[in-house]
């Protein structure tokens, strides 16, 4: 048993708010998921250096104590392009460069190992962390957070360790990100065919195997919507996903559809939750459309 929570800003009055709206979203979700928590949060960050449009932001976090600063210093060295370091925690920190993100992430792997990169793209930064959701939200200063889109993910671990690793959300590509409130049943022979196809993994979780078959698909060209049909297709298990890209923001349960998921939504927003709950304290909910996704449907919302 997981909660997943997400919130997609049509009004862009609201954009200063998506922290604290996100915080309290998952704090209700604490029951559902009190081993760890994490957060896809998005929006739109300004280059790290004037005139350059094309920085990626990484997110980096490692158990062991890191010199940030050196460490960017080393993979500017490396890349031949600079890095700006926005550290988040001690052991966590954004970086961002116009580097490629294949040289980007090479460099990270070979100079420090020991450093996991939980996501990254030109609008998203990943926080997820061992611990109860609250804390994790205070620790790193969630609740000031501004943004147009965000999803969230509370675990209760059934099927893998309780690290931060294995904690959602699986972000597999720039701006990528999928939590999961379920299991599937095959993810091993999919898991086979995407390593034998060239894909890395990070961990045995049976939801980084979905989001590295999202990922797969739209790298071969499928939009989000298809990427999802695909899911549904070769994925068995009963499962609530939702999934984000820098632009969309997608909804899709099993073909019984029993892992909870409600959605409500009004003029200002969309808005998802494993329970209405977490929904409640939203400004307007009490006007909002809401409803229950049907087995096999996707609802996807753009920018």
């Amino acid at each position: 048993m997981c909660g997943l929570i997400g919130l997609h800003l049509k009004n862009p009055s609201l954009q200063p708010r998506l922290g604290e709206l996100l915080t309290q979203m998952l704090e209700a979700m604490t029951t559902r998921g009190p081993d760890s928590a994490g957060i896809a949060f998005y929006a739109d960050y300004p280059p790290a250096l004037a005139g350059r449009e094309q920085d990626i932001r990484y997110s980096l976090r490692s158990d062991e104590i890191i010199d940030w600063n050196l460490l960017a210093k080393r993979i500017a060295a490396e890349t031949g392009r600079d890095v700006r370091v926005e550290p988040l925690a001690a052991d966590s920190a954004v970086f961002a460069s116009d580097a490629g993100e294949a040289s980007f992430l090479a460099a990270a792997r070979r100079i420090a190992p020991q450093v996991s990169v939980p996501g990254y793209g030109r609008s998203m930064v990943v926080v997820k962390d061992v611990g109860a959701p609250k804390a994790i939200c205070t620790r790193y200063g969630i609740p000031s957070w501004g943004g147009y889109q965000g999803i969230g993910h509370t675990r209760m671990a059934t099927e893998s360790a309780v690290t931060t690793a294995h904690s959602h959300p699986f972000a597999p590509a720039a701006d990528l990100a999928l939590v999961h409130n379920g299991s599937f049943s095959n993810y091993a022979t999919i898991r086979g065919r995407l390593a034998r196809q060239g894909t890395r993994f990070d961990t045995d979780n049976d939801s980084e195997v979905a989001a590295r078959l999202v990922a797969a698909r739209m790298a071969e060209g499928a939009d989000l919507e298809e990427a999802l049909r695909t899911v549904l297709k070769e994925m068995d298990g009963f499962f609530t996903l939702l999934v984000t890209t820098r632009t969309q923001f997608a909804v899709v349960r099993d073909s019984f559809a029993c892992k909870p998921a409600v959605i409500a939504e009004t003029a200002d927003y969309v808005a998802m939750a494993s329970e209405y709950h977490a929904l409640a304290g939203l400004p307007g909910v009490t006007g909002a459309r809401v409803f229950e996704p049907m087995p096999e449907e996707i609802h996807v919302w753009s920018r």
